[in-house]
């Protein structure tokens, strides 16, 4: 076992970043030696800003967004269409989506998708509360704003059958050639639900 290069309160700032996504051990303690030779001017504003964030965070208990307050200023918009309903996996998702600037529908956050192997069943998921917001009416649309991977399909095919008796109608975004993108480096399942789904041309 190595032995430990510093004291024990620095070894224990590396272990907490490397748990962070994208951090392993190597790029933990970069960051950890960067946050403490600028003390002053990152470490201790960073750590006042997650105290801070420890104790105002909440999760919105319409969409399970997250925010300073409940119900979050996304559902809480006037601006908002509440006939739209956009369900992602997670906070992530929803803030990409908001970045694009593509939809001002309102969203629905699942924590997650549907994986057997991991343990995650329907009942983990924001499944429930889902179909309950679109019974209660008010809802035109339910979009599926899922990732394209093997959980995230059956995720959303589950979902459909969950809606299929209520009105709302149920879409999901397209999959295919991105904005940009080159035929030579996509992948054989992009192409392939690129050309599955292909639209009349437009000039």
């Amino acid at each position: 076992m190595p032995q430990a290069v510093a004291g024990p309160e620095i070894e224990r700032l590396i272990q907490l970043l490397a748990k962070l996504p994208g951090l392993g051990p190597r790029s933990a303690r970069r960051a950890a030696l960067h946050l403490v030779k600028k003390r002053d001017d990152l470490l201790t504003p960073l750590a006042a800003a997650i105290a801070t964030a420890r104790d105002a965070v909440v999760e919105c208990s319409v969409c399970g967004n997250i925010d300073t307050v409940d119900p979050c200023s996304i559902c809480t918009d006037p601006r908002r269409d509440p006939a739209t309903i956009i369900v992602v996996e997670d906070v992530s998702d929803l803030w990409a989506l908001e970045r694009a600037d593509a939809s001002k529908g309102r969203y629905h956050v699942l924590g997650g998708a549907l994986s057997p192997l991991d343990g995650i069943g329907p009942d983990d998921l924001g499944i429930d509360v889902l179909v309950d917001r679109v019974a209660g009416g008010g809802v035109e649309e339910v979009i599926l704003a899922v990732n394209a991977t093997v959980e995230g399909q059956t995720t959303a095919h589950f979902i459909m059958d969950r809606l299929g008796d209520l009105p709302a109608k149920v879409t999901r975004l397209a999959h295919g050639v991105p904005v940009g993108g080159e035929l030579d480096y996509l992948d054989e399942g992009t192409l392939a639900a690129a050309l599955k789904r292909r639209a009349p041309f437009e000039g």
